[in-house]
């Protein structure tokens, strides 16, 4: 079995939930930024803090600068790693240094939010990531108990005796509060990230698991096919040579000309088999309409369950959709079919509609219909209903309907009087 790439699903990659998480630290790097200045402003203009005010907007610059640099690495969509990342979380960590620095250090209620890059590198990054952001935020902050230039106090004046712890206080409070708020808004919009990576591997790994099956069975079916043609060469020649003596007997001739076609029939369904099913669709289909398809299908099916009883009804948009057939897709909705005639053998439903967009099969039978959890298991490997079944017929069906970008859903009639098959297959798939 040979499967094209766009067959495959990939899940989302280490570095896709990377470069997502280094867009939101962009974002969040530039309101810092502008936080940055408009805290600037505030303290030189409203409270009238005497600030080394040239080299803090220096820094900020510098910040800003970094973040341009930033944006247009990330708008190149290079590959980016986890060093890539934890690069960019030790320079906003250095730039937090330098601006405490300039205003007064450990003393500054800021100092909180060297927490915030620690945090973002535990919840995304390797753990000697998180061990080498845990030594810079320590080392930052002891340095910053040793060197940094002392707030002025001139703002006392503002709000009283008090007014410097007070203000010192309001300042933790807004802290905290933008701490939690970034917390809020950014690491957990990360871990969100990591969730859906896992829940995409957990998909692939069940994807995996089943193109296993269907590598196995038709790997099966192949050996099966080459297995079965010697049999059915020898039972042809017995039957040519049981033409030959009993020539003079019609019925006995009669009987042999019906098993030599059936022998003939059973040759050519192994032959469909041994095929290569690698082939392009337009080698291995034939174009038509889609209410000639449908008619064709039944019309085949007709032939190998006489006695099954199908009702027809088919509506759409004219003119009829074209599409380009593959034998693949007529066995699947055949094993469904099949299934519908096993259930009720005198009275199957089929009811066809299409548009411009998609093709829509509904299959009915009127049998016992299913209970919960036979609809819980219906259509997966080895599940069957039936004594002789062996559970791979809807398994099939569904695997190709899939294939095609479809969708096979099974539930009861809502009558209850059996079971009803809906095929949702999109036209961009089919169409010539």
């Amino acid at each position: 079995m040979i499967l094209s790439r766009d067959m495959l699903s990939f899940p989302a990659s280490t570095e896709t939930v990377l470069a997502s998480n280094m867009r939101r630290l962009l974002v969040l790097r530039s309101i810092a930024i502008f936080c940055e200045l408009c805290v600037l402003c505030l303290a030189t203009e409203w409270l009238h803090m005497r600030l080394p005010v040239k080299w803090i907007a220096i820094v900020i610059a510098a910040h800003a600068v970094i973040n341009i640099l930033s944006w247009y690495r990330y708008k190149r969509n290079d590959p980016l790693s986890a060093t890539e990342f934890g690069v960019q979380l030790a320079l906003d960590t250095v730039v937090l240094a330098a601006l405490l620095y300039f205003s007064g250090g450990y003393t500054n209620p800021f100092v909180s939010l060297f927490l915030l890059p620690l945090v973002i590198a535990a919840s995304i990054l390797p753990p000697r990531f998180t061990a080498i952001m845990a030594v810079l935020t320590i080392g930052c902050y002891s340095l910053l108990i040793l060197f940094y230039i002392p707030l002025p106090h001139d703002h006392l004046s503002v709000s009283g005796a008090n007014g410097s712890f007070g203000l010192h206080v309001l300042g933790m409070w807004f802290s905290f509060l933008l701490s939690a708020g970034l917390v809020v808004f950014f690491v957990v919009r990360m871990s969100s990230s990591l969730r859906e990576r896992d829940l995409a591997l957990a998909k692939s790994r069940e994807k995996s698991l089943h193109d296993e099956h269907l590598v196995a069975l038709g790997t099966l079916a192949t050996g099966a096919a080459h297995e079965l043609g010697t049999p059915l060469s020898t039972m042809a020649v017995l039957v040519n040579e049981l033409k030959y003596d009993h020539a003079d007997n019609p019925d006995i001739l009669d009987k042999a000309r019906i098993i030599r076609g059936q022998l003939d029939r059973c040759k050519a369904i192994l032959s469909d088999i041994s095929a290569t099913t690698g082939q392009a669709r337009g080698e291995g289909g034939s174009r038509t309409t889609i209410d000639s398809y449908i008619r064709e299908i039944l019309q085949h099916w007709q032939l190998i369950r006489p006695q099954a009883q199908v009702t027809l009804h088919m509506e759409g948009v004219e003119p009829v959709p074209e599409i380009l057939t593959e034998k693949t897709l007529t066995q699947a909705i055949i094993n469904i079919l099949n299934n519908a005639a096993d259930a009720s053998i005198d009275s199957v439903e089929v009811n066809v509609y299409w548009d411009s967009q998609q093709l829509r099969l509904d299959i009915f039978d009127h049998g016992l219909g299913l209970d919960a959890a036979q609809l819980a298991a219906v259509g997966t490997p080895f599940y069957t209903t039936k004594e002789d079944g062996h559970g791979l017929g809807l398994y099939l069906s569904r695997s190709v309907i899939e294939r095609y970008k479809g969708a096979m859903k099974i539930n009861n009639r809502v009558d209850g009087t059996g079971v009803h098959v809906q095929l949702i297959l999109p036209l961009i798939g089919l169409e010539v």
